[in-house]
């Protein structure tokens, strides 16, 4: 048990480094990898959960998305373009090898994605706007 606790923590740390780094570099979202700090510190301890929804970087990150009252156009962009640049990459990669079924796949999760992110999630209005 102790060992599937650490790497929760750790994958919790991890998303968290990252996230960090995205809240600073405007091409990097934040948004998943807070999320998944936000996951893997409730999963592995109720101590870091609480310390970690109560940070200026889960409240400005996370916390509406949480709350369900939704995402910042620029938010829901970066994630747009990450999502697009991975997947596009993975597309040039898989197509070069002539895998034309993997290939359909991730396009429709791409689709789903992008779907999803312009009309599942709401749209907030930007803080300083």
């Amino acid at each position: 048990m102790k060992i599937k606790k650490l790497l929760w923590i750790t994958l919790g740390f991890i998303g968290l480094g990252i996230g960090a780094v995205g809240a600073v570099l405007p091409m990097l979202p934040a948004f998943p990898f807070l999320l998944l700090a936000a996951f893997s510190f409730g999963k592995s301890s109720e101590k870091l959960h609480t310390w970690f929804v109560g940070t200026k970087l889960y409240k400005n990150n996370l916390e509406s998305y949480v709350k369900g009252q939704g995402m910042t156009n620029t938010t829901k962009t970066k994630i747009i373009i990450t999502v697009t640049l991975l997947m596009g990459f993975g597309l040039f990669m898989m197509i070069r090898k002539e895998l034309y079924i993997p290939c359909t796949i991730l396009g429709g999760v791409w689709l789903f994605h992008i779907i999803y992110f312009l009309f599942g999630v709401k749209t907030l209005k930007e803080s300083g706007a």
